[in-house]
């Protein structure tokens, strides 16, 4: 008995910010050369009131349209900008849809792998028998810790959130295997440096500086090693990907359809030159929505089955990377 994502569904905040309004904002800024190398048309971004939690709120209830509430046996939920340190989203979430207390219930601080994570705990539930139904959300407002003077950062990440119910197959389909790696030596590469109890958010950490490339941001936001970041994606994922086709008998030719985590259009492209992918077999929705962090890929899994490219009797290659830096990468097959 293994786990399969029987739907999914997604929310954007209602506000757009286009290449063109950054222009207007930065006239100095070479907003087309970023655009080439980032493949980001226009990014959706919460307002000053609205919280990951709300715009999971706005998934789910797209979601329960299609799957019955009283099902859900437990919720996962991925953030890394919670409503609280505590208490948990999750816990919002069972009390605003008011779903079973029998359901388990907890977050987990995850970036750009949190999906692969989300579903290898989610089907490890199911095979053990603990749950037959998981609602896994993936939610995130990283437009809070940007600076909006950091250009690095700004022009690549949107908001978002996905919702997802991870059930039993039915049918043999469904996740079949998964590889989790972890490079921590990379931490500093991508990181909010204040704001932990290491080093909690004072004057001090808000004061602005500008780097190298003439970036501002203070130890309050986000700092992205961009180089670091791509060089650590372009090393290990292609051989993580060989890893766990090799585990299974699997060539690359042999599987129908790659989703990366949506991390920036110069990473997807150097990854598919790297592995030498047919670019049919690679979907891309980063044009219109942005790195959407963890809900980057549960995004892109229901626009390909929107479009007619995921479908079913497929096997499909997961592949998420990012902050921690972590990489994870799943076979599923449809």
């Amino acid at each position: 008995m293994n786990g399969t994502i029987k739907h999914i569904e997604y929310h954007l905040p209602a506000r757009i910010v286009t290449n063109t309004d950054l222009r207007n904002e930065f006239p100095d800024w070479d907003v087309d050369k970023i655009e080439k190398k980032s493949g980001v048309e226009q990014r959706h971004i919460a307002s000053a009131e609205e919280t990951a939690f709300d715009l999971s709120v706005k998934a789910c209830e797209k979601l329960f349209e299609q799957f019955d509430r009283e099902n859900i046996d437990g919720i996962i939920y991925c953030t890394q900008s919670p409503d609280y340190i505590m208490p948990s989203n999750a816990f919002l979430l069972q009390r605003h849809f008011k779903l079973s207390e029998r359901a388990f219930a907890f977050d987990f601080n995850h970036a750009c792998t949190g999906y692969i994570y989300g579903l290898m705990m989610a089907d490890s539930f199911i095979r053990s028998g603990v749950a037959k139904n998981i609602l896994l959300v993936n939610a995130d407002t990283y437009s809070k810790f940007i600076n909006t003077k950091d250009r690095s950062t700004r022009v690549l990440f949107g908001d978002g959130a996905a919702a997802s119910v991870i059930g039993v197959s039915e049918n043999g389909t469904g996740i079949k295997d998964v590889v989790l790696a972890t490079h921590g030596d990379g931490y500093d590469k991508f990181m909010i440096p204040a704001g932990g109890m290491r080093l909690p958010k004072s004057a001090a950490t808000a004061i602005e500086t500008a780097d190298h490339a003439g970036n501002i941001r203070s130890a309050d936001d986000i700092r992205m090693d961009g180089l670091a970041v791509w060089s650590f994606i372009n090393s290990k994922v292609p051989q993580q990907v060989n890893e766990l086709l090799g585990c299974n008998g699997l060539a690359l030719a042999d599987i129908d359809l790659f989703i990366f985590h949506q991390a920036s259009l110069m990473t997807i492209e150097s990854l598919v030159k790297k592995m030498q992918l047919p670019g049919e077999k690679v979907f891309m929705n980063i044009g219109k929505i942005g790195n959407t962090v963890s809900a980057s890929i549960p995004i892109a899994i229901k626009d390909a089955m929107d479009c007619g490219k995921m479908r079913p009797g497929q096997k499909i290659i997961l592949c998420g990377f990012g902050v921690g830096l972590s990489y994870g990468t799943l076979l599923l097959n449809t």
